[in-house]
């Protein structure tokens, strides 16, 4: 008789994402809208953790939630763990040290493989939404180079306003606006940019436009999560090993 291993409450869902408390919406794309996953993911929230406290503040005063919260999708049955802002990089050893799981805080986290994969002369550079406030910090923590070109969408009329304002409708035509006008100025100023890493998580439904209007490749945290997802179950494929007719 074959016996399967228990040990979980919940399967069939390797990736808990952490979200901050929020009442904005969310459409497909964005990582707090379930349906922009290709595969289930767990969610929680860590109450108290809003986009300007996070954004704007210091994340690492919310330590202790964002650990407790992540112990409760690990406890549920999570192979990983997320977050939902890029800031979050700020509480990645720690988090990773404390949950015992692989842990994913940040899009940045990507930067030091995407440079890896462009030709000489082109570096990776950054689109954020408050170039105010994302400093050396953040980006040390995502391993991402000191001198690594950042541009915001601090100068825009809606997406930075509104999302980190909390807002309960928001214009996302204007939204996308100034998405593209940010990465306009982003390629302006740095014409050596090989590839735009999406810092915020509410970045992922414009990056199909930023690509076409750029001509560049476009990493957000739905690349990131997608990839990290792969390694956290990996796809079967039909192959009979015992079939002596197999060709590989």
């Amino acid at each position: 008789m074959t016996k399967t291993l228990g040990g979980k409450t919940v399967y069939g869902a390797s990736i808990g994402i952490l979200m901050l408390e929020t009442r904005f919406p969310r459409i497909p794309g964005d990582i707090g809208n379930a349906l922009s996953w290709p595969f289930p993911v767990h969610y929680r929230v860590v109450r108290g953790a809003t986009p300007d406290n996070i954004v704007r503040g210091d994340p690492t005063e919310r330590m202790d939630d964002f650990i407790a919260a992540g112990r409760d999708l690990v406890d549920m049955g999570c192979d990983g763990i997320a977050t939902n802002c890029g800031f979050l990089a700020l509480l990645q050893d720690e988090m990773a040290a404390a949950l015992g799981v692989p842990v994913a805080t940040s899009a940045l986290m990507q930067a030091p493989m995407v440079q890896a994969t462009l030709p000489p002369g082109r570096h990776v550079s950054i689109l954020t939404i408050s170039e105010a406030t994302l400093g050396r910090a953040h980006l040390q923590a995502a391993g991402v180079p000191a001198d690594t070109p950042v541009v915001g969408t601090d100068a825009g009329q809606e997406f930075t306003r509104a999302v980190l304002g909390d807002e309960q409708e928001i214009d996302f035509a204007a939204c996308r606006t100034d998405l593209l006008d940010a990465a306009a100025t982003l390629t302006r100023m740095h014409p050596q940019t090989g590839a735009i890493i999406l810092e915020c998580t509410n970045m992922v439904p414009y990056a199909a436009d930023i690509r076409l209007q750029t001509g560049l490749p476009v990493y957000s945290i739905h690349s990131f999560l997608t990839w990290f997802q792969s390694g956290l179950m990996p796809r079967r494929f039909a192959v009979d090993f015992d079939d002596p007719r197999a060709r590989f």
